[in-house]
């Protein structure tokens, strides 16, 4: 299955929401659950003709709103069963630690999203491996070694309830 992952580059939002129309957001929302449709087979679902609609597509995506068209893949068919989140918390908050920490974690085995929180952590990394042998020693040969991190807590997803890669697009 492929999903197109929307997310505005470099464009100001109320400057691209501005440019939206009901057709622009019903094509988002149609390539978001399938991008493999035709563009035949898009226009229809949004009722365009086919020249009309490959130019609204064009346009979105010159816009910056559709950022890449990819295959999600199913992540037991290719030994990545296993989602562990994990908190992490570093010793020193500054802007090197950080820019340190960052620059490692996006080289950690299976590291799928890392983000900057507010609150107990300064991290959250979302993690995908085979299982929990594969895990630990993940821990053990990269998660430990992460630069600058005072603790590191993991969270091991026991069953997903939900999964999107959809944005919500007003209507």
């Amino acid at each position: 299955m492929c999903a197109t992952k929307v997310r505005v580059k470099n464009v100001p939002q109320a400057d691209v929401s501005a440019e939206l129309d009901r057709t622009d957001k019903a094509i988002l929302r149609q390539l978001q659950r399938d991008a493999s449709l035709s563009n035949v087979a898009l226009a229809e679902k949004v009722h365009l003709s086919p020249p009309a609609c490959l130019r609204r597509v064009e346009r979105l995506k010159r816009l910056g709103l559709i950022d890449k068209v990819v295959a999600l893949l199913n992540p037991q068919a290719v030994g990545a069963g296993m989602l562990v989140m994990i908190g992490v918390v570093l010793d020193r908050s500054t802007p090197e630690s950080f820019a340190e920490f960052e620059k490692a974690a996006a080289k950690v085995s299976g590291c799928m999203e890392c983000h900057v929180v507010t609150g107990e952590f300064d991290y959250f990394m979302l993690v995908r491996t085979r299982d929990n042998d594969s895990f630990n020693r993940l821990h053990a040969e990269q998660l430990l070694y992460l630069p600058g991190v005072r603790q590191v807590r993991s969270f091991m997803v026991l069953r997903n309830v939900l999964s999107t890669t959809e944005l919500p697009l007003a209507v």
